[in-house]
């Protein structure tokens, strides 16, 4: 079982922003590490872009176990929905040697929420 918790199980937050990202992890058998991600990754039509921005690895001496990271989030790209093409932003958690893993995705933008970018309409 592996498990990321946001503070307050919030998920907007504003560029620069430093939140706690609680990583846990119980395994029925032996593991050699655990690695938490943080990642941007684009979805929608064209070629999909991914970024590990930055990684934290722990060895899992006990096949139980959780850490308590203190996180500032990057000051760009914003998280953004688009009719073609979205940015996402998560943390994953993977288990190494096996790539058991598991992500919990959230936004970095101004006023702490995602940017929705959609021709308008005039009427």
């Amino acid at each position: 079982m592996l498990k990321i918790e946001f503070p307050q199980n919030e998920r907007n937050y504003s560029p620069g922003e430093t939140i706690g990202v609680d990583a846990h992890w119980a395994f029925d058998e032996p593991v050699d590490r655990v690695e938490l991600r943080l990642v941007w990754n684009t979805v929608g039509k064209g070629d999909r872009d991914l970024s590990v921005v930055s990684t934290w690895s722990y060895d899992a001496t006990s096949m139980n176990g959780h850490q308590l990271e203190e996180v500032t989030l990057p000051e760009a790209p914003y998280s953004f929905s688009g009719k073609l093409l979205s940015l996402v932003w998560a943390f994953e958690l993977i288990a190494l040697p096996s790539g058991e893993s598991t992500r919990e995705e959230f936004f970095i933008a101004p006023n702490a929420g995602e940017l929705t970018l959609h021709k308008s309409e005039i009427v």
